[in-house]
This record gives C-alpha cells, sequence and structure tokens, in this order.
C-alpha cells in the first residue's frame, strides 16, 4: 500500500486529541501530550485524569454493555468521563494500521503491550486544535513483558462482522493480517518490543487536561 501524506509533524508537548470515529460518528477523545513525532512515528501520553468524551446509549449504557444487534438500534449521546487508568504511552507507526500502547500499573512499572488494531491514523491540525483520528477494528493484541500474546475481543469482532450495514470494519481478513504481521515483530522482539519506552517518565512540568479543548468535535478527517 503506497505511504500517505501526513501533515507536518508535531512538536513534542503539544497536545493532541486521538479520536476514535466508529462509521460516521465520534466514538471517543482523549487528549494527549506529544512525547516524540519522528521517523519511527507518533508517540503520544494520555495522563491519568485526563478529561475525555465517550459514545454511550440515551440510557448510559456503552457499547460493550449490550449485543451489537441492540446497539445498531439505538440513539447515542457523548458524555464527558475522566480517563481513570494509570498513564499510558501510545505508539502510532507510520503507514500502518495498528497502534501500540504501553501499560503500567499504579506504581509506574510497565506491564505489557496492547496492540490496538485500527484503521491507520489521519492526522489533522487546526492551529488551536490538533489530533489524529483512527477508526478502531476492534481485534486486539495483548503482550505481556517476556512477549507472550494473545488475541483479545475475537467474539466481540466476529458478532459485529454479522451486521455489515452497521459495522465500521469491512475487510476482516485484512486486520486479521495486519495483526499477524504484528506478531511477527512481537516474537523477534523488534522495535517497539525491544524493551524501548518501557520506563518513560512523563515530564512533571505537563498538566493534566481536564477539559477539552474548543473544536474537539470537529468533522472527522476525510480518508483517502
Amino acid at each position: 500500500m503506497p505511504a500517505r501524506f501526513t501533515p507536518a509533524r508535531f512538536t513534542p508537548g503539544r497536545e493532541v486529541l486521538y479520536r476514535n470515529i466508529d462509521g460516521p460518528r465520534l466514538a471517543s477523545v482523549r487528549p494527549c501530550r506529544v512525547v516524540s513525532d519522528d521517523d519511527r512515528g507518533l508517540l503520544l501520553w494520555l495522563a491519568r485524569g485526563s478529561a475525555v468524551v465517550i459514545e454511550v446509549a440515551e440510557d448510559g449504557r456503552g457499547i460493550r454493555d449490550m449485543p451489537f444487534a441492540e446497539w445498531t438500534g439505538l440513539r447515542t449521546k457523548i458524555v464527558a468521563d475522566t480517563w481513570q487508568g494509570p498513564g499510558l504511552l501510545k505508539f502510532i507507526p507510520p503507514d500502518a494500521d495498528h497502534s501500540i500502547w504501553l501499560f503500567r500499573d499504579d506504581a509506574g512499572t510497565f506491564t505489557g503491550w496492547y496492540v490496538n488494531l485500527e484503521e491507520r491514523a489521519i492526522r489533522w491540525d487546526d492551529g488551536d486544535v490538533a489530533g489524529v483520528d483512527v477508526i478502531d477494528q476492534d481485534l486486539d493484541i495483548v503482550v505481556a513483558p517476556d512477549r507472550t500474546w494473545q488475541w483479545k475481543d475475537e467474539d466481540e469482532f466476529s458478532e459485529r462482522l454479522a451486521f455489515p450495514d452497521h459495522y465500521w470494519v469491512h475487510d476482516s481478513s485484512a486486520v486479521r493480517a495486519e495483526g499477524l504481521r504484528v506478531v511477527k515483530s512481537i516474537e523477534a522482539g523488534d522495535f517497539p518490543f525491544d524493551g524501548t519506552w518501557t520506563t518513560y517518565q512523563p515530564d512533571p512540568s505537563w498538566p493534566v487536561p481536564t477539559s477539552l479543548p474548543s473544536g474537539w468535535d470537529r468533522a472527522a478527517a476525510p480518508r483517502p
């Protein structure tokens, strides 16, 4: 697949919104801080306590609180929430249909990687607010510190594929093939599964965002 155009790189320390788009709708927005943006890819920090928004049904239930068949017929809304888990790194490689998250415990100790299979990130920059838009493809890979791995959410992935008129994943084989490509890197201990960033500590001067900037809900970035 040919490389796609990407805007100028983001400056370290800048706030960038990681936005998950489910089909035509905005499913979640998480404000992150740019750690680095170079030839390896974009590295973001999501701090505990950050203000986020998520999509829920009008009765308050989330997409995982019900069968997908029920979700497809409900009206939804966006609500404010807070990132409750420990801070984590999100790494977005260039021209790849996945991101890699580095999880840690409450003490800041690395606990493993999480491969989020997603339609590749589209960058956008409106000046006062910037971000990356991804389409989460639901199937994921959980990787322990010793690089043993397992698929995650296979049942959810299969359930949603049965509703092609509503589901935003249209090529399940491509999603799984992308995962298997990452598995080869996991098993080989390639970057970033070589220990890079596992002891990372964020800049203590970075404020935790307690609200989202104006423009967080702008239209999804167009895809080539």
